[in-house]
């Protein structure tokens, strides 16, 4: 399967990225897969590398829930959470966005992803140019203010206080689009900051 390069301006761009990143919005995106999966509703995942226990199961729970009402959820599933939910979304028949912090060539992605990407249901995108060959903290950072741009509703199950994730939730917030988090004292940074608590509701 070939790269497809989509630039600002062509029909599968997503306008929404220029209107909420302004001129941080990547001139370019990369993707492998069915691109007409960005123009579905999405909902963007982002999780802290340390999720408290408490919050998850009830990760685990909602995302078998949008899992099974056929959301589409974007991520970069790397850290340890994300990437037990990346498990739990190629079980179902629902598109799933991957969006790694690095450039698709050269890019491997597992054996699961491979099948989905194959049938249609997985779209992977990136927004970095061919030379971008590993990832950093910093790209990292990046592509999950990628993602928050890109999603309709952001769904943060946990972000640790002072770090990356919430950096990014509150940008999210500040632009006036809907960060939504779970009702636990571990997160009480993020409700305080105006994340809404998610409701088995969505999408």
């Amino acid at each position: 399967m070939e790269i497809q390069w989509i630039q600002q301006g062509d029909d599968h761009y997503p306008k929404i990225l220029t209107e909420r990143m302004g001129t941080e919005a990547p001139l370019t995106i990369a993707v492998l897969g069915n691109p007409t999966i960005l123009l579905l509703h999405r909902m963007g995942l982002l999780c802290s590398v340390r999720c408290p226990g408490s919050i998850v199961l009830k990760t685990f729970d909602a995302i078998r829930e949008l899992r099974d009402a056929g959301v589409v959820i974007a991520g970069g599933f790397h850290s340890p959470m994300e990437r037990e939910c990346l498990d739990l979304l190629l079980r179902g028949s629902q598109p799933i966005i991957l969006c790694p912090a690095r450039s698709l060539i050269g890019l491997h992605i597992g054996q699961s992803s491979r099948q989905a990407l194959e049938n249609g249901r997985l779209l992977v995108l990136s927004m970095f140019g061919p030379e971008i060959r590993r990832t950093t903290s910093a790209q990292a950072a990046k592509r999950n203010e990628l993602i928050a741009a890109l999603a309709d509703i952001v769904f943060i199950p946990h972000a640790s206080s002072g770090g990356k994730t919430e950096a990014v939730a509150h940008h999210a917030i500040r632009r006036g689009q809907i960060v939504v988090t779970f009702a636990d004292k571990e997160n009480a940074n993020l409700i305080q900051n105006g994340a809404q608590l998610y409701e088995h509701s969505y999408p």
